[in-house]
């Protein structure tokens, strides 16, 4: 499993968040060292310091009348364990660093502990510092802490945690706003590699992604302007090619009976010459994928082979699964599943098999053709779809070799899918998905 992000957008608030959570732990760590321990270290002065007071006036040795004089004059009281225990003593919190430094200034061990006032009571009640040192181990001192409450350290610890916050954020909407152009230079990349001409580009963000949306939005229009000049080309071959074919077949018409072969064979040439024009023109297309509708695939493949079925050879075997419906170009799909079941009868088997089914999970519709034939190579799979290519010694293949090509690019231009590979036992299965949109 992977833990670092591979994105811009990830890495960029992966840094962010390190930078500032380094920035919180030195925050952290400098108003402990330079704040609350100076303060700390005062604070156990002093009560070192009271305690060695009350030694000196002798108020630790002194009766009870003695130290209720010196409770009511000063508010710390002197009690025995047992009344300190009653008091609060019991629920106090042992503070071994409070109580190392007043052992040290005291010079003999010492107890100090640290009680909250119990919710029930007033919440403006103080802590109390409870005290007890080695000279007098059944004697404890409260010493009341007036403004403990009002300074804790609660605020500074909200204040940091919302400046961190507020700089997360901060950093995320910075990033986003730099990594905007990025994604949507990679949607119209996508657009590209579908065939499609995007509109251009607005120039924002950063010089160096304006520098990169610029340069991509001229090698769009280099790409929309060779597309438009390779279909120009390709239409005026065509017709260029139809008018001595034209004529050609006109002057087979003129043979005499006798070559009736002659002109049989003639006039078989010239429809597989239109036929290999018509896919070259379809292939230098740019709308191959058609306007989109809400349509039903096992529809479309029945309306397919319900159009074989005029071949008396041929025979397919329908395995239909129940699928939803999605956006679909019908004369697109139907050129993909024409020239598959083609493929498959031409090159395989008098019978094959069409089946469907939908990926609920990855919301995808799939559909594949086998037929019984002896498959292709499994070295030249990879290659099949490329224009211009045939499998000429596994299947015997005669045309252009764009029918795959041209397949293939339609499928894409659906976002979809499309894959051969040989049946375990015999056959080929060619399968295509689409993705599931409404």
């Amino acid at each position: 499993m992977r833990l670092l992000p591979k994105s811009a957008f990830g890495q960029t608030a992966l840094l962010i968040g390190l930078l500032l959570l380094i920035n919180q732990v030195v925050s952290y760590l400098s108003v402990t060292y330079y704040f609350i321990r100076p303060t700390s270290a005062q604070i156990n002065s002093l009560l070192a310091t009271q305690v060695q007071s009350m030694q000196t006036q002798g108020i630790l040795d002194g009766d009870s009348a003695t130290r209720w004089r010196y409770t009511q004059d000063t508010g710390i009281s002197i009690m025995s364990t047992a009344q300190a225990r009653q008091q609060g003593l019991k629920h106090a919190t042992y503070y071994r660093f409070m109580s190392d430094q007043v052992a040290a200034q005291l010079k003999q061990s010492a107890d100090v502990r640290i009680s909250a006032p119990p919710t029930e009571l007033d919440p403006n009640q103080p802590y109390k510092v409870w005290i007890s040192i080695a000279a007098h181990p059944d004697t404890w001192i409260s010493v009341p802490l007036t403004g403990w409450s009002e300074a804790n350290i609660s605020p500074l610890t909200i204040y940091l945690m919302v400046i961190g916050v507020l700089s997360v954020v901060g950093g995320w909407l910075f990033v986003r706003r730099m990594n905007r152009p990025l994604h949507a230079l990679q949607k119209a990349a996508l657009h590209v590699g579908q065939g499609r001409v995007p509109e251009p580009l607005k120039e924002q963000g950063s010089t160096e992604i304006m520098e990169v949306t610029r340069a991509f939005n001229q090698m769009n229009r280099g790409i929309a302007q060779l597309e438009h000049d390779r279909t120009l080309m390709t239409a005026g071959i065509s017709h260029d090619l139809r008018t001595p074919l034209t004529r050609i077949r006109l002057a087979t018409e003129m043979l005499s009976p006798e070559n009736e072969w002659i002109r049989e064979g003639i006039v078989n040439d010239i429809e597989d010459m239109n036929a290999i024009i018509d896919q070259f023109i379809d292939y230098a297309r740019l709308d191959t994928k058609g306007q989109q509708e809400t349509s039903d695939l096992n529809q479309l493949i029945g309306e397919l082979t319900q159009a074989r079925h005029i071949e008396e050879t041929h025979h397919i075997s329908l395995k239909l699964n129940p699928l939803p419906d999605t956006l679909l170009s019908r004369i697109g799909i139907k050129r993909v599943l024409d020239n598959l079941i083609e493929n498959a009868f031409r090159y395989g088997s008098d019978k094959i098999t069409v089946s469907s089914f939908h990926d609920s999970r990855q919301q995808r519709i799939y559909c594949r053709v086998r037929d019984f034939g002896p498959g292709i190579e499994q070295d030249k799979l990879p290659d099949m779809f490329q224009p211009f290519t045939q499998a000429d010694k596994a299947r015997g293949g005669v045309g252009s070799g764009l029918g795959l090509a041209i397949t293939r690019r339609i499928v894409t231009s659906h976002n979809g899918g499309i894959e051969l590979r040989n049946h375990p036992q015999q056959g080929l299965i060619a399968e295509f998905w689409l993705p599931v949109k409404r």
